[in-house]
């Protein structure tokens, strides 16, 4: 695999990719550094963390094929290997943005804990801007208000 085909699909991400490279990028993901369609041998990793030899696959329907998922396989094969984890999510459990945050902490966690950050789930939303007369209801600090 040269660079510009891992330079094109960067160009060519999809809805999925997009979402999980939102939460990733710039060190976001509890400062854990990701790289976006990083070559790795042959292969093209969607989403890998040196740090902790961790690398996450988006998996389209393409990948429900009999070929395909021989394919990947032994790719994952080749990555356990040389020690790195692999997780695989479906395109549609990006709808989940939730589950699929929380797996990516328990996984990096197992492998390469960063003691003292807090999930990213756990983190408190702090507020951006003042508070306006016509917005009703008191002010929560964390993303989901407590039932009273």
């Amino acid at each position: 695999m040269n660079h510009s085909l891992a330079r094109a699909l960067r160009k060519k991400s999809t809805w999925a990719e997009k979402k999980l490279w939102a939460l990733l990028r710039d060190r976001r993901f509890s400062a854990y550094k990701f790289r976006r369609q990083h070559k790795l041998g042959k292969h093209c990793l969607d989403f890998y963390c040196a740090e902790a030899r961790y690398n996450l696959e988006l998996d389209g329907g393409q990948h429900g094929f009999p070929e395909q998922k021989a394919q990947d396989m032994e790719r994952d094969d080749y990555l356990k290997s040389r020690n790195i984890q692999t997780r695989r999510f479906w395109n549609s459990q990006l709808k989940d943005v939730r589950f699929v945050r929380e797996t990516i902490w328990a996984d990096l966690q197992a492998r390469a804990a960063h003691p003292g950050n807090v999930s990213p789930a756990k983190r408190v939303r702090l507020r951006t801007r003042a508070k306006k007369a016509e917005d009703s209801g008191p002010f929560h600090p964390s993303p989901r208000p407590s039932p009273r």
